[in-house]
């Protein structure tokens, strides 16, 4: 039992990534109380589809250009 014990206390614990539903779900809670607090006055005019395409497209770019920036941990671990 202590084998077990000292063979868990050597490893390292690896980091853990962003929580992106919980990510989410923080920023919708936080655009949810803005509008509460505001008494339901809109600050937005009015919102375009195509703006929030393109904001988009740019969201997903950037996050491939940082992942394709990040390398690749298993080849890392291999040598």
């Amino acid at each position: 039992m202590a084998d077990e014990t000292d063979d868990l206390a050597g490893k390292q614990v690896g980091k853990r990534g962003i929580d992106p539903l919980a990510l989410l779900a923080g920023i919708a809670t936080l655009l949810v109380s803005a509008y509460v607090l505001t008494d339901g006055d809109i600050w937005v005019p009015s919102v375009d589809g195509r703006w929030v395409l393109a904001g988009g497209a740019v969201l997903v770019g950037l996050l491939l250009l940082a992942a394709s920036m990040r390398g690749d941990k298993r080849k890392k671990k291999s040598r």
